[in-house]
């Protein structure tokens, strides 16, 4: 593996090791199998297992907890599936951004629309003469991310790619209320002369 894609093998602040996300992982990981394969299954595993509940954690909540909770946010899924994969020996990345608010015409809107979003990617290693690369998963809605996730940053959890970090000074009581609101863009239009 290079060098750059160790970083993402390796425990972070919101990423540690448990050995309870090895047990989980492994049945989606037989001997043999295709690193690609086998992440997807175990995206959709984590899909199936886990309940996704609005605001039932916060930033900081261990992944323990989440764990134990079978249930979280997107940010939550996707730390249990980075922590599932790296306790594999697999490269795993957090990815931050957004979903498209509205879906195309006769689809369902994507859980988590309404807000930021977290997904993962993990290093496919080179096979059959294909160079490596980075697959995206997004197990809150168990699919592979296409054109209705905006990718904003990729870090090795959400520490690296904190949307927002500062400091606030004066007195008083600060509340700070973010909403973004995304869409498809029209085709963009040649103008012939």
């Amino acid at each position: 593996m290079f060098a750059a894609k160790v970083e993402f093998v390796q425990p972070s602040p919101y990423v540690p090791r448990l050995a309870a996300l090895r047990a989980y992982a492994a049945p989606s990981f037989p001997a043999g199998r295709p690193v690609a394969e086998g992440a997807v299954e175990l995206m959709q595993r984590i899909h199936r297992d886990f309940e996704y509940r609005p605001a039932s954690t916060a930033v900081d909540t261990p992944l323990a907890e989440a764990l134990a909770l079978r249930g979280g946010v997107c940010q939550d899924f996707a730390h249990l599936m980075i922590g599932a994969l790296r306790m594999l020996g697999l490269a795993a990345r957090y990815v931050s951004g957004y979903l498209l608010t509205a879906p195309p015409p006769g689809q369902a809107a994507l859980v988590g629309a309404d807000a930021s979003h977290a997904w993962v990617q993990v290093y496919v290693p080179a096979a059959a003469g294909a160079a490596g690369a980075w697959l995206e998963l997004d197990p809150t809605n168990a699919l592979i991310p296409a054109a209705q996730h905006v990718r904003l940053a990729v870090g090795r959890d959400y520490g690296d790619v904190t949307p927002l970090r500062g400091v606030i000074r004066g007195g008083g009581r600060h509340t700070l209320e973010v909403r973004v609101e995304t869409r498809g863009a029209e085709p963009a239009r040649m103008l012939l002369q």
